[in-house]
């Protein structure tokens, strides 16, 4: 299989400990220690896999929130956030699901904010939980087109309101392709008044950042709850029962 190519940034950012015990904030619906009774030692296998998995690849973290926002949004060391869980999986696993309910990097500030309002979530939530692109990775093809390759095959910035320097290190690190935000999505987050003030406060203080993203990820972790009799629990996360 080709390997695409990818650029790796890392920050001590958001980290948490949650693999396959679905989560939600819905604390009338779900419970903390949901599986207290029926398999004590379940939360404490999933932290130290997490754990020992993220010492080996400091991506994870990252691939699990994207995760857990593909699911939410979908079908479905920084703070530790406590959640309840008991959380569900549905009976509808579509590829054409998804497309239409996931931010592109492309988005503007008006598209995001439509399709977060669409799932409850405010502007604020929009831009805390935008937080989580200070881990993880991503592939050039998701900020390429803010680059130009001439004929001699050399790239040039084309973007200018991405910082130069950071511009020549992506450049370094991709053979395809004044802010420092990697994504063309995370980048009008400072570039729009509605989102701004926000953004540098979350710069400049990374205790109200930590405090505001706890709500957050709770808020986004409420989407799409399944529980009780709807759903199932999947035999194998990758496929339906059915």
């Amino acid at each position: 299989m080709e390997k695409r190519p990818t650029a790796f940034f890392y920050t001590h950012g958001v980290f948490f400990v949650w693999l396959c015990l679905a989560a939600s904030a819905s604390c009338d619906e779900l419970t903390l220690n949901f599986y207290s009774a029926s398999c004590p030692s379940a939360e404490l296998m999933v932290r130290n896999t997490v754990s020992s998995a993220s010492d080996m690849d400091p991506t994870i973290p990252g691939k699990l929130l994207r995760l857990l926002f593909h699911d939410c949004f979908v079908e479905a060391g920084g703070p530790v956030v406590q959640i309840p869980t008991g959380r569900r999986d549905g009976n509808v696993s579509a590829a054409s699901n998804v497309r239409p309910n996931i931010v592109d990097t492309s988005f503007t500030m008006d598209e995001m904010i439509k399709l977060f309002s669409s799932k409850g979530l405010s502007l604020d939530d929009l831009v805390t939980l935008s937080g989580a692109h200070t881990i993880g990775s991503a592939h050039c093809g998701a900020f390429s087109d803010r680059f130009q390759q001439d004929s001699k095959g050399k790239h040039k910035l084309i973007d200018t309101s991405l910082d130069n320097a950071y511009a020549e290190e992506l450049m370094r690190q991709c053979p395809a392709g004044a802010h420092r935000g990697l994504l063309q999505s995370d980048s009008v987050l400072l570039s729009d008044d509605r989102t701004r003030k926000q953004v540098e406060s979350f710069a400049q203080d990374q205790v109200i950042f930590f405090e505001s993203w706890a709500q957050s990820f709770l808020k986004l972790a409420s989407i799409g709850v399944k529980n009780g009799e709807e759903g199932e629990i999947r035999a194998s996360c990758s496929t339906t029962n059915a």
